[in-house]
């Protein structure tokens, strides 16, 4: 059996699900695309093919590795996008929760069963189906959970709104010990750069007390303001809107001191190394194209 803890983002990694790029299927159709970014490089015809993502996770791996991480991977299904392995579940505690996702993509969840029948099955829940929920706008972050959410009365018409309050409500009840809060996240269908479409496109904590933000990823002033007074402002590296696009905040956490994050962030990666963090640097720039990264490609099992 496998026993689940996870209760923040940078405790030491002791098991993961990692995504998969193989048999990835072709172009999606203009059509089929799911988010902005994906959208525009359909357009320009610069969607990522297979063999270069394949090449990128495998780094990512190489360094799961390095640090005696457990890796699992998803059963391949051909023709499919299995890369994203953050949207389909997440753990709270020792909780697996699975997500209701986007309908096309529930073969994603079945193909990551052999994982979940080695937990608990009291310990795995499914949402009925009024709640929606993506492990990208789910957060933890010791007593918090963190979790991002699209409050505008045009949810429905938005494919980039990916948790609705009912899914802030579910987990509230599934946890009433900790510390809810909910944050109403800037949504576009047509421009990536101001899209944020899930929470960890525009924050995630690194280390004890520190975090990456991006300021007009949130709706509301008051959102990115509680984030500054818990974290502390000096405490916390601002992105630009070009480095929201390009994912800055998606990096990954190893431990507390080790950060994997992608090899052109430079900005990012001198400012981690100054605050005393190792920096694992991978290429994942073809994978971005996207809009995922570091963090949307994992599903963190086991954490001390």
């Amino acid at each position: 059996m496998l026993q689940l803890n996870v209760k923040n983002e940078t405790s030491k990694l002791r098991a993961v699900v990692l995504g998969s790029a193989v048999h990835n299927g072709p172009t999606p159709s203009i059509d089929e695309a799911y988010d902005p970014k994906s959208l525009e490089h359909i357009k320009a015809g610069t969607y990522p093919i297979e063999k270069d993502m394949v090449v990128e996770m495998e780094a990512f791996n190489a360094v799961f590795q390095k640090y005696d991480v457990t890796v699992y991977r998803p059963e391949l299904i051909e023709n499919y996008n299995q890369i994203f392995a953050r949207d389909i579940g997440f753990v709270i505690d020792d909780v697996f929760i699975k997500s209701n996702i986007l309908p096309d993509r529930e073969r994603e969840l079945d193909a990551i069963q052999y994982i979940v029948d080695k937990i608990d099955p009291l310990k795995v829940v499914r949402p009925p189906e009024e709640v929606h929920i993506e492990g990208g706008d789910v957060m933890l972050w010791n007593d918090y959970i963190f979790v991002g959410t699209y409050k505008g009365s045009d949810y429905k018409d938005y494919i980039t709104a990916r948790t609705n309050i009912h899914g802030v409500n579910y987990i509230k009840e599934l946890f009433p010990n900790k510390i809810v809060k909910e944050f109403d996240l800037v949504k576009s269908k047509l421009e990536a750069r101001d899209n944020a479409l899930h929470l960890d496109c525009c924050f995630q904590p690194v280390g004890k007390n520190k975090g990456i933000i991006y300021k007009r990823g949130f709706r509301e002033e008051a959102d990115y303001l509680y984030l500054v007074n818990l974290f502390g402002k000096e405490n916390l590296f601002h992105i630009e809107r070009n480095e929201m696009y390009n994912m800055f905040s998606n990096v990954f956490s190893i431990d507390e001191n080790v950060v994997v994050s992608e090899k052109n962030f430079t900005r990012l990666n001198n400012w981690l190394r100054s605050k005393g963090f190792t920096v694992e640097e991978i290429p994942y720039a073809e994978i971005a194209k996207q809009e995922g990264l570091l963090r949307c490609s994992t599903l963190p099992l086991i954490r001390d």
